[in-house]
Order: structure tokens, then sequence, then C-alpha cells
């Protein structure tokens, strides 16, 4: 690599043709939904009382019946190459964090030179990926490959296409020969199936029976655009999806002119595209927009079925990143991709409802107050009882980076409510009048003395991980690259565990005084766990303390993180909802640490092999060119500069070369502490230089490129 590639790929960036505005045209969005074996399809292309089977299993979750997988399978088949289909796979989600696939054409030879398209319901029901290289955390051996896919059908079949065809994709839960689960959907379902049992016996304690529970996600995505000809010459880039060493520029994001700015129109073109792709796989994204740092930007969905919503979120990505390639972009995903610029997370709304009606809806009427109390302190009991596995979740080698950071919330999980509702929960505990807002008289529950609460009956807290905004939960901690799988599938199993628990007190209480009873419990439930609730700026030292006192925990690196999943007593929640066993925990456990070693060794190897083979050479050959002229000028003008030019670069080079010594050491231990520091001081030391340097000198593209050409 030299200064003239770099120097070259900003010419190109720069001269890059200005796409104008596209012609006036009808909207049609007839296509929306185009690739998605949804229930139209379902019923033009199966009988009906086969369709009406398949429909009951996918929007109520009935048990599958077995002797329609043929008929729907050949359904499938024909809906599928009417749209240029050749292929078929069971797309399933292992635990790498990413999407899996193995392509089989429908093709099936008759006799000599003759062939049929087919495709059975065993194809359909089952595949058998070779799991071999999968990681499995000791739940299989490596030399046994066995491994099953399941169709999971309440996620539908789509299209995926490609420049010489398309493909079936059928989403599929991913297990072992045993049946252990080997993915991230699979504990998913059973989470979503253990909060949907608890929500039901809730409800009808408050003599709703069999009600009709959904649970709902929307999860917005943040995301970088780099031009790809500044990307292909940053190795750390290429390799780890972030800058390891990079100054950030005067100007980045203090003026706050990206966030909500006009979109350039390069990138309008591109989420045009991006959304254009989207809506034809039936996936509702809606809201586009400019993010705090420059070349940052969001995108945001409307919210669906939280199943789907977290299959939809993985072709999310995958689209973001394809598109990008085809636009001379490149889609970056990482957490922290630039040191001290806003970094990137995935806000995952949560709600449940029943009977189209939100459960974290304040309502109008006594009745519905009294319900959305008792949920809303089941949330409260969960988040302060289980905020570990919530940080757990989280914790990533990438979401480090960001966690605490430029609008991030930081490792302490907290709730936020809003000054209102945390009045009113303070008025039950204490007996208190319900404030400015409510009615004459003390706060009981059943009695229409609770104020009535908009919508939104709180501001937003953009510090806080975990907000109520409105009639749902907004989880910020989650990091722009993972799966919304795990968090989900904790934040179903612990709020199902509290529901529970408030189910078996409610239970046991007599008609003629269930509301105050219910107020006292909900006293007590409160008192025993409002310490998780804060309302200020979760950024602040002064909250960290705030947070000590309280013993609220602090898992603020992916090493503390990832230890709850060893703990007995949360294998035995997990183990008690069926979401996953003893083992499967342990596994997860030896997974999520592997992998996290294994990216900071990379990142480790990335920034010695950079500092050495691009930087060390590039300032060794500028102090050697600085020295003949200091050489050259003996007692002349211009001896004092020169001095202090050879020295800060003679001693930014000795700095950097005992960075990568100590830096060759820790990988060498192969301890990631060590490995973190050293590459923290080697980015230090390389960045100091990177503003003594001659421009033309430096080898890499900088951050005022990166982040502003585009």
């Amino acid at each position: 690599m030299s200064s003239n590639n770099r120097i070259y790929a900003i010419n190109t960036v720069a001269s890059r043709p200005v796409p104008g505005p596209a012609p006036a045209k009808n909207v049609d969005i007839s296509f929306y939904g185009e690739d998605v074996f949804s229930g139209e399809a379902i019923r033009q292309y199966l009988p009906k009382e086969t369709a009406e089977k398949l429909l009951l299993t996918i929007t109520e979750g009935a048990p599958l019946d077995p002797a329609i997988a043929g008929d729907v399978a050949h359904a499938m088949k024909e809906w599928a190459m009417a749209r240029g289909a050749t292929h078929f796979t069971h797309w399933f989600q292992p635990l790498t964090g990413g999407t899996a696939e193995k392509h089989d054409a429908f093709l099936e030879g008759t006799g000599m030179a003759q062939a049929i398209m087919t495709f059975s319901g065993k194809n359909l029901i089952m595949s058998e990926p070779d799991a071999s290289s999968f990681p499995s955390g000791g739940l299989r051996c490596t030399f046994e490959a066995r491994g099953y896919t399941a169709w999971d059908p309440t996620s539908p079949a789509f299209i995926k296409r490609h420049a010489q065809g398309a493909t079936l994709c059928i989403p599929t839960a991913f297990c072992s020969y045993t049946g252990a689960a080997l993915d991230r959907k699979t504990p998913l379902l059973r989470s979503i199936q253990a909060l949907r049992s608890a929500v039901k016996r809730f409800m009808k304690c408050f003599g709703k029976e069999n009600c009709n529970v959904q649970l709902s996600l929307g999860a917005e995505q943040e995301y970088f655009l780099v031009d790809r000809n500044f990307y292909i010459q940053r190795p750390d880039l290429v390799q780890t999806g972030r800058t390891l060493f990079g100054a950030p520029p005067p100007k980045h994001q203090q003026l706050e002119d990206h966030y909500f700015g006009a979109i350039r129109p390069r990138v309008l073109n591109f989420m045009t595209e991006v959304e254009l792709e989207l809506w034809k796989l039936g996936i509702p994204v809606r809201t586009r927009h400019n993010e705090v740092a420059p070349a940052q930007f969001e995108l945001a969905p409307m919210y669906e079925e939280q199943n789907l919503a977290v299959d939809h979120n993985m072709l999310v990505m995958e689209i973001l990143r394809q598109v990008a390639e085809r636009n001379g972009l490149v889609c970056l995903l990482h957490e922290k991709p630039f040191a001290g610029v806003n970094g990137s997370g995935k806000h995952n709304n949560w709600s449940i409802s029943c009977d189209g009606r939100q459960l974290f809806d304040p309502g109008s009427n006594p009745e519905e107050n009294a319900l959305f109390l008792t949920a809303l302190c089941a949330v409260i009991r969960a988040v302060d009882l289980h905020s570990d596995l919530l940080r757990t979740a989280t914790g990533a080698a990438g979401n480090d980076h960001r966690l605490g950071a430029n609008e991030a919330p930081p490792a302490i999980t907290s709730i936020f409510l809003g000054e209102q509702l945390t009045g009113i929960l303070d008025s039950l505990e204490s007996g208190a009048p319900a404030g400015k807002s409510g009615k004459p008289g003390r706060m009981k529950i059943g009695v229409d003395t609770l104020p009535v609460l908009p919508r939104d009956a709180t501001d937003r807290n953009r510090t806080s991980p975990f907000a109520f905004t409105g009639n749902k939960f907004e989880f910020r901690a989650p990091g722009a690259s993972q799966s919304c799988s795990g968090v989900n599938m904790m934040l179903n199993t612990i709020v199902a565990d509290s529901l529970d628990y408030f189910s078996e007190k409610l239970e046991q209480f007599p008609q003629k005084s269930f509301n105050e009873k219910l107020q006292k419990l909900l006293k007590e439930v409160y008192a025993a766990h409002k310490r998780v609730v804060f309302n200020g700026d979760n950024y602040s030292a002064a909250w960290a303390k705030e947070a000590e006192k309280r013993g609220l925990i602090n898992l603020n690196n992916t090493l503390d993180a990832l230890k709850p999943l060893k703990y007995a007593e949360n294998k035995k929640l997990m183990a008690h909802y069926g979401v996953l066993t003893e083992e499967e925990m342990d596994s997860r456990y030896e997974v999520f640490l592997e992998e996290y070693r294994r990216k900071i060794r990379i990142e480790g190897e990335v920034g010695l092999e950079m500092a050495r083979s691009t930087i060390l050479p590039a300032v060794s050959i500028e102090l050697g060119s600085a020295v003949e002229t200091l050489n050259a000028l003996g007692d002349r003008p211009g001896k004092r500069a020169m001095e202090r030019t050879v020295k800060a670069l003679g001693e930014g080079l000795d700095l950097l070369s005992d960075n990568c010594m100590d830096l060759e050491e820790a990988i060498a231990k192969d301890d990631c502490a060590a490995i973190i520091s050293a590459l923290e001081a080697t980015r230090e030391s390389a960045d100091a230089l990177e503003g003594v340097l001659d421009d033309k000198a430096w080898p890499l593209p900088k951050y005022r490129e990166i982040l502003f050409v585009y």
C-alpha cells in the first residue's frame, strides 16, 4: 500500500458523477411482498382446506398437520419456479451470528438426459446440512457432522434473487442429532411460547380468558456507508469491520449538522434501492435518515410479529451489504467502526398485545389502569432480578467499544419510566395522592384516581438502556451487528417468569378483596425493585456511583457479561421455561467466549501487521528524508523546524516500534486484556504520527476522507 493509492482513491471518489433526480412517475407498490409465500400465495396455490390449516398454524400457532406437507411443498415449488427459482435452501441462523444456507436444485433425473423439477414434503420439513464446522460449544463432536434443519412455518418462505436466477428460502430451526439447539431461532421460538403461555395465565387473572397474544418487535438498524475505494485500502476495515488506526478529524459530529440532515443523492439512491428490495420481501421498512456521525444512517421498520421481525432484521443486514456493494459502497455494521464518533446500535422495540390491545397501554378506565400497572411492575421486577441476562445478550467484542459512549447506554441496566409514571408508582407505594395530574384522594387500584395517561406519557431518554416509550419498551443496548434473537429470548423469558410470579399470587386472591390485595402486592414489588428505575442521565459518572450504591451490576466488558450464563440460578430459570437446557447454556458460554477471544486476537494481529508493514515503513522513509534535509541545511534558516520534525518523527517511530513489540508479546500470550491494552497504545502512537507525517506520505485513507468523501 502506498500514499499514491490513497490519493488515487480520493480522486476516484471525488470524480464520481452526482446522480440527478428521477423523472416524475406514478407510485405503484403492487409489488410489495411479491417474493414472499404469503397468505395470498398460499390461498392461490393450495386447496382451500389445506390453505386454511397452514394459515391456522402461521397465524395462531396451531400444531402443523404433517399430512399437508406434500401439498405445501408442491405449491411452494410451483410458486417459486413461476418467479424464476431453480433451487431451494433451508435458511437458518447458526451460532455464528449470521445466516447459513445450502442450495439444492429442484432438479431430479428420471432417465438418460431426462429430468423433472420436484420438491417433496420431506424436503420441506427437514434437511440435513453438514454441521461439523458450525460452533456448538461442546453440544456435539466435530467428527460427528449430522445436524438437522426443521421448517418454521410461522415465518414465510421467500425468494432471494441473484444475477442469474433465484432461490426459494425456507426459514428453519437448526438442531443437533440429539435435538440440542445449535441456532438462535430455536430458543427464541421456545421463549415466545413460554411468554405467550405466561401472558394468557396473567390475563385470566383479570377475567380475560383465552386471549390471542401477540409479541411484537420493531428493530431500528444503524449503519455506516463508506466508499469501496477507501475500504479496500484499509486492511483493518476489511478484516475486522472497524478502523484500528485513525485520528479523528478536527470536525466530525460536534456541530450536529449531519443528524437528520438532507440526505446526499448517492446515499438516497442507495436507500431507495434497499427499500425496494425489502418491500419485495414484505419487510415494512418505513423510516430512513442521517444519524449523528458523518456517514452514519438509520433504517427503521414498522412493528411485526417477533419471530418474523428477527428473521427480517437478518435479511435487512444482508441486503444493506449487497446493495451497498452494487453502488460502489460498503455498509459497515460494526458497533464502533470509527473511534471518537457515534457508534451503531440496534434499538429493540418490544411489546405485548392481547386481542389487539397493547398490554403496556395505560388505558382509560380503572380496570385497564390496574392491568397496566401490574404488567409494568412485572417488567420492572424482571429487569431488576435478571439484568445480568439482558447484559449477557448484548455482550460482544464490538459492543464493548460502544456501550457507554456516544448515544449508547452504559453497561448498567436500568429502566426509564419518566416522571409521571414514576410519580404514580411512588404514590402507589406510599399511599400519597397521585400528584398534580391525579384526582383528589389516595391512589387506589380499581378506583378511578389514576390520572388519564396519554399514549406518550413520558419524554424520551436517549441515554437509558431500557426505556418505556408510550406502549412499549425500547432496549437500546444491542449492537448493530447482533441478531435480535438473543435479547428477545432473554427478555421474553424473564418477563414470563415475573408474570407467572404475579399470576401465582393473583390466583389466590378472593374476588371481593382482589383490588385491595393487588394494590398491596404492587406496593411490595415496586418497593423491592424500584432501584432499577432511573430517569436521569445514564452517561454521567454520578449515575455510575449511584448505581453502585443501589447494588446494580456493571458488567462493562464481554468477558464479565458472559459469566451469568454459568450461574446455577440462571440455568434453572432457562430450563424451567424450556428455553435453554443446562447443556445449551454451557454451549453458548463456550461459543461466545471463543468468538470473543478470536476476534480480539484477529484485531491484534491485523493491527500489528498494519503498524509494521504499512505505518512504520512510511514514517521511516519520511524520517530519513527529514534527516537528509536537516543535514543539508547546516546552520541555515529552517534548521530548528527540521530538528523539531526529526525529533517528532524519530520519537514517534521509536514509540510505535516499542508498542509493536508489546503487542506481539501480548498476542503470543493469547491474553485478551493485554492485546486490547497493547493495541490501544499502538493506535495512540500511530495516530499521533498521522498528525506529524507529510499528508502525501500517509499511506492509509484518513477519517476526513472516509467519513466525508462518498
